[in-house]
């Protein structure tokens, strides 16, 4: 694999372990994040760290990576202790990491994200673009990455983003590579091509550390797998010597009866109302009907269009072409603010760069939308104190986990962050619900939770809009299902008639 000229030469070494961490210990004011956890990885294995959000896998990980300073433990990397203080500790001693949350500069292109702080350098010092730019498509032609060097970040998909930051993090040849989340924006086919590329670092002696929420993942690439549970080690055990179950009563101390409580609720009659709805060469000639109590599952690969759609009917990016019709009146939804007027909520499946806002606090972020609408407004006054009542009922029901309301978003577990922007939502009591990837990155605890608070929302007459990457949610929580392919509606199905099969016929037709 490249080195690059700024990453390091893979090691060798003997011993079982080629990463070990001991009796480390976190703490952040008002929470302990880590208490006396341990975890030893050995090289050429893929080792799964599983847990609820919160349970502290990503502290752990950020401590490895050097982003954050434990209170106490030690790690050793191939049996000698190593005090790592920053990222570049990290990377100069063999550790590379792909975080949850895409890292990448927008403005910059694909060659220059990859090579940062590490660009080749020709006379005068100044960057050689073109010897980056070839070293760039010599990486993706080794990992069959199709992407131009050239392109501009900002311009990519979401997927192509995170096929960029695993490019960026192999490019290091570490001898240990974390993986927080990496599949959870790419498709089936995507997710096949990055097991390609495990099992090829596995194969030159290379130590994984993978987290994920996806069970069907744990069992087809992990080796073995140690879960957290607040904060606190749990146990670790050959995959091969688990099933489901196991791990779910490990990672939240209790059985999850039902994935996907989907009831049978009373369809009413058409909320919304989508004709011909079209935007430039994104999507054309989407045409359904949306009613109170249903739950609408929208599926398709990436790339179909469906954020599009979603985006477009709340007015982030209007549409150009087709009309929308609200409770029977024809509507015109300019911005986010039209949509909401007309009882309309948007969560968006990037919280990072269009959900939260994570410089603020808990209570800001949740209350956000609330006071956008004015809808808990007197004489021009928030009445701050029934807010913050909402707020935390919202918080004790998904199951939020901040030391306090205070407390700064970005200091949140992804999955909490998650959970922050749908009660933000729930809070305006909407009647027409759009929901895109609602449980990305969140744990198999809370997304039964979650769930479940969306079929009750669906009981009480909202009508729900929901996209979803992962068939199953699709299957076991929608009426009818609207599958997109290539901008176009390519069919819908009924509960009882569709299945993954048939699904995936109409996603790839």
């Amino acid at each position: 694999m490249l080195d690059g000229g700024g990453g390091t030469a893979r090691k060798t070494y003997t011993g079982e372990y080629i990463l070990e961490v001991d009796d480390v210990r976190k703490e952040f004011p008002g929470v302990v994040a880590l208490d006396n956890v341990q975890l030893r990885i050995r090289p050429g294995t893929v080792h799964a760290l599983m847990g609820e959000n919160g349970a502290g896998k990503s502290t752990l990980m950020k401590i490895i990576a050097g982003i954050y300073k434990p209170d106490r433990g030690e790690v050793r990397f191939a049996g000698e202790p190593i005090d790592i203080k920053t990222p570049i500790d990290a990377l100069n001693s063999g550790i590379a990491m792909i975080h949850q949350e895409l890292n990448l500069m927008n403005t910059m292109t694909v060659a220059e994200n990859v090579w940062i702080r590490r660009e080749p350098k020709g006379r005068g010092g100044l960057i050689d673009h073109a010897t980056m730019r070839r070293m760039t498509q010599t990486l993706f032609d080794d990992l069959n990455i199709p992407l131009d060097p050239r392109a501009t970040v900002g311009d990519l998909t979401v997927a192509q983003k995170q096929m960029i930051e695993i490019a960026k993090a192999v490019s290091y040849s570490s001898d240990v590579l974390i993986m927080d989340e990496p599949t959870s924006a790419l498709t089936e086919s995507e997710v096949d091509h990055l097991f390609t590329i495990i099992r090829d670092l596995k194969s030159k002696g290379v130590g994984i550390v993978y987290i994920t929420h996806k069970m069907d993942e744990l069992f087809e690439i992990a080796d073995e797998l140690t879960v957290f549970r607040d904060g606190q080690y749990v146990g670790t055990e050959p995959a091969s010597n688990v099933t489901r179950d196991d791990v779910i009563r490990m990672m939240v101390g209790r059985e999850i009866t039902d994935m996907f409580p989907k009831i049978a609720c009373e369809i009413g009659e058409p909320v919304l109302e989508v004709r011909n709805l079209g935007r430039g060469n994104e999507f054309r000639n989407v045409t359904f009907e949306l009613r109170a109590g249903e739950i609408l599952g929208l599926a398709g690969l990436v790339g179909a269009g469906r954020s599009e759609v979603a985006e477009a009917l709340f007015g982030v990016k209007p549409a150009t072409t087709g009309n929308i019709v609200i409770d029977g009146k024809p509507v015109t939804i300019g911005s986010p603010t039209d949509a909401m007027e007309h009882g309309m909520a948007f969560l968006t499946e990037d919280r990072k760069e269009s959900g939260c806002f994570l410089i603020l606090d808990c209570l800001e972020n949740i209350q956000m939308a609330l006071v956008t609408r004015d809808m808990v407004t007197k004489t021009g006054f928030v009445q701050q104190a029934k807010i913050t009542e909402l707020v935390n009922d919202y918080v004790e029901k998904l199951r939020i986990k901040t030391p306090s309301l205070g407390e700064i978003v970005e200091n949140l577990s992804g999955g909490n962050q998650q959970k922050l922007l749908i009660a933000r939502w729930l809070l305006t009591n909407p009647k027409i619900l759009i929901l895109d990837e609602p449980t990305r990155g969140i744990d198999v605890g809370a997304k039964s939770e979650i769930h479940r608070l969306i079929t009750q929302l669906a009981g009480q007459g909202v009508a729900i809009l929901m996209i979803s990457s992962e068939l199953p949610e699709v299957l076991g929580m929608s009426d009818r299902i609207m599958v997109m392919h290539e901008g176009n509606v390519s069919g819908f199905l009924d509960r009882s008639e569709a299945d993954q099969v048939s699904v995936m016929k109409l996603a790839a037709k």
